[in-house]
């Protein structure tokens, strides 16, 4: 819960959590800490903890037994990570918060820093669970959060912004428990009833694309992959159309719900944990639902293709040649590279059916991104300079980090030539930059030479911290297309859009052009 003030409590009975960074610390008034720490911590404790903080890069000093802590995030960080420090935020919670049922942290930071630290904060805290302790406890735990700002424009919190901390933050852990549930729970039925209950509380009906009905109307590449398995594959769209809508956004998501390789099948140690394999589905659904509860002003369409790549008699053979939706023809030549054939799918569906301006595809897509870029780093390949620019500040701003990838279809590309269909749907040498290679198969269905934006978000390795799941790509999707929202907090923290110190007629006039390009 996020208060604009948790009000005073006895640290016995209340534990506390007081974070941010070391000079931000120093600027707290004991005025404002001594109702959440007396009668147990003075003063001249609290003072004297704050002295004897070294981060290097983090450090922590309990206060008063195991109730109350105060931790240090990295004085500074270099040019590639956020300026809240995001991870640490995260890691200091899991290490620091005191346990119990009723708990406080009071974070300290500047406003600019509110929206990543809160999507930080809520990382630590996921909704999956099937520890037997846990199905036992009766009581709800309850964690709330306040912030104290510094720097430039300090004053308290607005309503307002509460409210989409909470959307945010909602959508961050929605997304986490998806992935993070195995798919004997979450298979292709369970993801499209979470599909429908975020349409139900949007007012929004989905289209959904099934089985069959996916081989008849040519998704030749989400039903090929989806076929083998008891769970049939589906098509789902939630889609968001204004009035005064300037442009058409579509956000197409890789669901995988669990990925064996299919016939090209993983070894015992590479298989467990391809229950996130459905993470850029998962991502796009929280970020959603946050986006159209905060208020989107254009055409805003969410595109979700499900699909289980399992083993069986209907399983895809490597040599089948299938027929994608954007009619081009794919030989498989490795049923392992999956996620491209589905995805090729929805980006063609995003540009045909639904005349898309921009298309974002989100994607836990291949292992070589993380050698690539990293654990916390997304990968980025897109057709528009500018938005690769977008995509790295508005990581910067909201900590979903994210790095370009190269971007050269000319060089790269022929790496899918095959001597019988249009392309095969894996490289030929995997030494040259897979994952760009894996990005441009996708863009290669709606055309090198297609005129709008195009944005491939490579998730693999950021989607998961050790064996739990993070959430990661909310963050990124609302602060990427803050410009086009409704909400002060979402436009702060937007790489993109009108400027707020031009003139007033100058406003107008950009008011009536399309808002993200």
């Amino acid at each position: 819960e996020f208060q604009a003030s948790a009000g005073e409590a006895d640290p016995q009975s209340r534990p506390l959590l007081v974070l941010g960074q070391l000079h931000n610390l120093h600027r707290l008034p004991w005025a404002q800490l001594r109702g959440k720490l007396q009668p147990r911590v003075t003063e001249e404790i609290w003072q004297s903890a704050l002295s004897t903080l070294n981060p290097n890069p983090t450090d922590s000093c309990p206060l008063y037994l195991n109730y109350a802590t105060v931790a240090a995030l990295p004085s500074r960080v270099s040019r590639h990570n956020s300026p809240s420090a995001a991870q640490f935020v995260t890691r200091l919670v899991r290490n620091c918060l005191p346990g119990g049922v009723n708990r406080c942290i009071l974070m300290v930071c500047e406003r600019s820093e509110v929206f990543a630290s809160a999507c930080a904060l809520a990382r630590a805290f996921p909704l999956f669970t099937h520890r037997s302790s846990a199905s036992r406890r009766t009581e709800k735990k309850t964690v709330t959060v306040e912030f104290f700002l510094v720097g430039k424009n300090n004053g308290p919190m607005e309503v307002a912004t509460l409210k989409c901390l909470a959307s945010a933050t909602e959508g961050v852990r929605l997304a986490a428990r998806i992935v993070d549930t195995p798919c004997s729970e979450m298979n292709t039925d369970s993801f499209l009833e979470e599909i429908k209950k975020v349409g139900k509380d949007l007012g929004i009906t989905p289209t959904i694309i099934r089985d069959e009905e996916l081989k008849e109307r040519g998704f030749g590449g989400i039903y090929g992959v989806g076929k083998a398995a008891l769970h049939p594959p589906a098509l789902a769209v939630l889609s968001h159309t204004p009035d005064g809508a300037t442009q058409t956004i579509a956000w197409v998501g890789k669901g995988i719900v669990y990925d064996t390789g299919g016939l090209s099948i993983k070894g015992k140690t590479t298989m467990p944990g391809m229950k996130r394999d459905c993470g850029g589905a998962a991502a796009i659904l929280g970020a959603f639902k946050a986006t159209v509860k905060q208020g989107f002003k254009d055409n805003l369409h969410a595109v979700f293709c499900l699909a289980e790549n399992a083993v069986g008699p209907r399983a895809t053979r490597p040599d089948d040649i299938h027929v994608l939706y954007s009619g081009k023809t794919v030989e498989i030549n490795n049923t392992d590279a999956e996620g491209r054939l589905i995805l090729a799918d929805g980006v063609a569906y995003a540009c045909k059916d639904l005349g898309a301006d921009i298309i974002l595809d989100m994607a836990t897509l291949t292992g070589a991104q993380g050698i690539a870029t990293g654990k916390y780093h997304a990968a980025v390949l897109t057709n528009n300079e500018e938005w690769e620019k977008a995509c790295v500040k508005a990581g910067r701003n909201c900590g979903d980090l994210v790095h370009p990838l190269v971007y050269c279809p000319e060089l790269h590309f022929s790496e899918f030539t095959s001597a019988v269909a249009d392309m095969k749907n894996s490289v030929a040498d995997r030494d040259n930059t897979p994952s760009s290679c894996a990005g441009l198969f996708i863009a290669s269905h709606i055309g090198f030479d297609w005129p709008g934006v195009w944005v491939h978000i490579d998730i693999a390795a950021p989607v998961h911290a050790g064996e739990r799941a993070t959430g990661y790509g909310v963050a990124l999707l609302l602060s990427l297309f803050g410009g086009a929202s409704e909400d002060p907090l979402l436009n702060l923290v937007s790489p993109l859009g009108c400027n707020g110190d031009s003139p007033p007629e100058e406003m107008e006039r950009d008011s009536k052009r399309r808002r993200l390009v």
